[in-house]
């Protein structure tokens, strides 16, 4: 079992989650179970995934909980795009996301690289 809490990945995708939860507080009160939630699980997915996969024993099950991460990060950059487009949020902090976000798929595509070697 390897500790997630000294990964970078999962430093990163804790920040990010915690980044999308100050977006969305401005967010208007009808998005709250709707673009609000979904750009926050997704943040919360991303790290939430590379710490249940790093307690699998195997390599190839560590690998398929950081490509639901991955599609968890594409997931969310998605969502960001679509609240830029109808200005929900700040600018700010959106664009800090979202370059957090290209970072960690690199970081995760790498580390997949990694663990598949």
């Amino acid at each position: 079992m390897r500790n997630f809490k000294e990964l970078k990945i999962w430093q990163k995708g804790f920040d990010i989650a915690i980044n999308c939860f100050k977006l969305t507080e401005d967010f208007p009160s009808e998005q709250k179970f709707a673009l609000t939630s979904q750009i926050n699980r997704s943040g919360v997915s991303i790290p939430s995934n590379i710490a249940e996969g790093s307690s699998r024993s195997s390599e190839k099950d560590y690998n398929r909980f950081l490509e639901i991460s991955l599609g968890s990060c594409f997931e969310l950059e998605t969502q960001l795009l679509i609240s830029q487009a109808i200005k929900y949020g700040d600018d700010t902090v959106r664009n800090k996301i979202l370059a957090n976000i290209d970072e960690e798929e690199k970081m995760i595509m790498s580390f997949m690289n990694k663990l598949n070697k």
